[in-house]
C-alpha cells in the first residue's frame, strides 16, 4: 500500500475513535486528536507511521484551520482589541519566561537555556486555542477577538526572538557579540515585516479582489475553490519566505485577505 495512504488511513481512523472517545467522556474531540497524534508518533511505543508524511500532513491541517479562522476575523477587528493585546502578551510572555528561567536556575540549569525553556513557555499553541475557541463558538466573540490578536502578537514577537536569542546566547556564553550585526539582524527582520505587511494590503485590496471577481464571472466552482486555495498557499509561502513567520500565521492572514476582499 502506498505511504500516503497508509498514513491518511490510520491517522485519520485513529483520530476518529478516539476523537469519539473524548466526546463521550465529555472532553473536547481536540484531546483525541492530540493523543491519536502521540500514538502514531515516534516516541511512543507501537506504531510508528512515516514522519516525513506526517509532518507535511500536519501543516496542511494548520494551514486550512487557521484560513478558516482568518476568513472570520477581519482587519479592523485586530486594531480594535491592539490596546488591549500588545502590552498583554509582551507583558504574559516577559513574566513567564522570567519563571521559567527562574525554575530552571533552581534545576541547576545555565542561564542559556534557562532563557530558551522560559521563552518556550511563554508562547501558546496557536492550532489548539484556535481549536478550542473554535469548539466554543467564541471566534467571533469580544473575548475571541481579544485571544485571537493575542496569538497574533505573541506570533510576531517569537519572529523578533529568534533574531535576537543567538547574540543573546552568545554573550550569556562568555563570547563576544556584534552590535552592529544585531542591529543589522533587528532591522533586516523589521524591514521583511513591513514588506509583507505592505504586499499583503496592496494584494488584498487590488489583486485579490479583481482575481476572485474574473474567476467568479467564469461560473466555475471549481476554478473558485482553486484560486481560494492557492491564495491561502501563496500567503503561507511568503510569510515564511519574507519574514520566517509560521505557517499557521500565514494562513491567518490569507484568510483575513479573503474576508476583506
Amino acid at each position: 500500500m502506498s505511504p500516503l495512504i497508509s498514513v491518511l488511513v490510520i491517522g485519520l481512523g485513529l483520530a476518529f475513535v478516539l476523537g469519539t472517545v473524548a466526546q463521550r467522556v465529555r472532553l473536547p474531540p481536540l484531546v483525541g486528536y492530540l493523543l491519536a497524534g502521540v500514538v502514531v508518533g515516534p516516541f511512543s511505543p507501537g506504531l510508528v507511521i512515516d514522519q516525513h508524511l506526517t509532518l507535511q500532513l500536519a501543516d496542511i491541517g494548520v494551514v486550512l484551520l487557521m484560513f478558516g479562522v482568518g476568513l472570520h476575523f477581519k482587519p479592523g477587528d485586530l486594531m480594535a482589541v491592539k490596546a488591549t493585546v500588545v502590552p498583554g502578551a509582551v507583558l504574559q510572555m516577559a513574566i513567564i519566561t522570567a519563571l521559567g528561567v527562574g525554575a530552571s536556575l533552581a534545576f541547576g540549569w545555565p542561564l542559556a537555556q534557562g532563557l530558551v525553556f522560559g521563552l518556550c513557555l511563554s508562547v501558546a499553541s496557536t492550532v489548539v486555542v484556535m481549536r478550542a475557541l473554535q469548539d466554543r463558538r467564541l471566534t467571533e466573540t469580544g473575548r475571541g477577538r481579544i485571544a485571537i490578536g493575542w496569538l497574533v502578537v505573541q506570533d510576531l514577537l517569537t519572529v523578533l526572538v529568534l533574531v535576537v536569542l543567538p547574540p543573546i546566547a552568545a554573550i550569556l556564553k562568555g563570547g563576544d557579540v556584534q552590535m552592529a550585526v544585531l542591529v543589522k539582524s533587528l532591522g533586516i527582520t523589521f524591514g521583511k515585516l513591513a514588506l509583507f505587511a505592505g504586499l499583503m494590503l496592496l494584494i488584498g485590496r487590488r489583486v485579490i479582489p479583481a482575481m476572485l471577481h474574473y474567476i467568479a464571472h467564469t461560473g466555475s466552482r471549481e476554478l473558485v475553490r482553486l484560486a481560494v486555495l492557492s491564495v491561502a498557499r501563496g500567503v503561507v509561502l511568503s510569510a515564511s519566505a519574507l519574514c520566517g513567520g509560521s505557517s499557521a500565521m500565514g494562513a491567518f492572514f490569507a484568510g483575513m485577505l479573503l474576508a476583506v476582499s
